[in-house]
């Protein structure tokens, strides 16, 4: 059976993290969404952990927890947390994120206990950590062998393994001797399978894809989908460690395009640039004359060993949505997807067609016109087809993706199919 899953979420006590985040309001999101497994989030928190031990029940002895008021155990809760560590290695100040993913409560309990006694676990949903990578994962194993971790969005510039600013050239110039021990990667909303496939050596890792949510809204907007046969913690971190295809079927994917560091750039400067205008600028901006802040596409162009377009043959395959109140605000040329009108159409839609994500990938277009305004349903089919216009985002900028033509918006009339 397929479970959509997001892995990468936040809590209301991150920084920057919207305060409606709670544990039934991320239960409830889920299920207008679709979303059939999620991470908890920042459990290291003090009080977030506490509401995940109040809020939530194991699902039989399975390591995957549901909301204790939910009257079924549709959306089931893993427990999972990314922390961010800074240190020294080789001589480099590096910053990279990471995913901590644990096997039960009382594994989580100890290896926030320890670290506790270390580092300021009160300072954010996502604590800053003095610890190397490989130190990091030796600690989570003398807790439990079970613990999984693996890096966070591989290639932002400031925060990731491969950053520009920040990581490393490989995997193993970061993870060292605990290199076995890392099953995934996740590819960030700035990139997706296909750059990633230009690198060979992550031909050995699973890919992975969530929406790293600072918000409800942004639940779902990348996720994972698994075919699981009797879900639990254990047969996902075997089908990770397995490089299982079968379990591991596809991801959805944000158009990477839209994420914040997909090109280069000075935000501050207005200066947006492709990677081939980079190396002709000398990686200066043309502007202020200070490096450039350098994006995604430069950096897996300057690791590749492969070709654009080559495509690995045990590689899963992928999808690419936009969100379903992003459609129909550009469908109605309205500004806000949280618009009264919108979130009405959204509800409407979801009331009479089913969740979310099924809504914009499965459910046919012909019944869909029953429901809805025909522009919301030429939106979903131009981004079916990704029939769309974008313009990629670059130093902390996120880009845009624009389903409908300004004619079109301006006549409110788009060409329908």
């Amino acid at each position: 059976m397929e479970y959509i899953s997001d892995l990468h979420i936040h809590s209301k006590y991150s920084m920057a993290c919207s305060r409606k985040i709670t544990l039934a309001g991320i239960d409830s999101t889920c299920r207008e969404k679709g979303i059939d497994l999620v991470a908890t989030g920042d459990f290291t928190f003090p009080k977030w952990f506490s509401a995940i031990k109040e809020e939530l029940e194991e699902i039989d002895d399975s390591g995957l927890y549901k909301l204790k008021t939910a009257e079924d155990s549709r959306v089931r809760f893993l427990l999972a947390t990314e922390l961010a560590l800074i240190y020294k290695d080789g001589g480099k100040a590096r910053r990279i994120h990471v995913m901590v993913n644990a096997p039960n409560i009382e594994s989580v309990e100890s290896l926030n206990q320890y670290l506790g006694k270390y580092y300021n676990l009160t300072a954010d949903g996502r604590p800053i950590l003095g610890l190397s990578a490989p130190e990091l994962i030796r600690i989570c194993h003398r807790i439990h062998p079970d613990f999984f971790v693996y890096p966070a969005h591989i290639w932002t510039p400031w925060f990731a393994v491969f950053g520009s600013k920040s990581g490393f050239d490989s995997m193993e110039e970061c993870f060292h001797d605990q290199t076995p021990y890392v099953y995934a990667y996740e590819t960030g909303l700035s990139s997706d399978p296909e750059m990633n496939w230009r690198l060979s050596e992550l031909d050995g890792y699973t890919l992975l894809s969530s929406s790293d949510a600072h918000s409800l809204p942004n639940l779902g907007r990348e996720s994972t989908v698994f075919d699981l046969s009797d879900p639990s913690f254990q047969e996902i971190r075997d089908a990770l460690r397995d490089k299982n295809r079968q379990k591991v079927k596809y991801t959805i994917e944000f158009y990477p395009v839209e994420g914040m560091y997909h090109y280069d750039g000075h935000r501050s400067c207005g200066i947006r640039s492709t990677p081939k205008e980079t190396k002709k600028n000398k990686g200066v901006c043309p502007v202020c004359k200070k490096p450039l802040t350098v994006g995604v596409m430069y950096r897996v162009d300057e690791l590749a060993d492969r070709e654009w377009g080559y495509r690995p043959s045990n590689a899963s395959p992928y999808i690419k949505l936009v969100e379903l109140d992003k459609i129909i605000a550009e469908a109605f040329g309205i500004k806000s997807r949280h618009s009264q009108k919108v979130q009405a159409e959204y509800k409407k839609i979801l009331q009479q067609a089913g969740a979310e994500i099924p809504v914009l990938k499965d459910v046919d277009l012909e019944k869909l016109k029953e429901i809805t305004d025909p522009r919301v349903v030429e939106g979903i089919r131009r981004v079916r087809e990704e029939d769309l216009v974008v313009e990629p985002g670059f130093d902390g900028q996120y880009g845009n993706i624009n389903i409908f033509t300004p004619e079109e918006i301006k006549e409110k009339q788009p060409k329908l199919i």
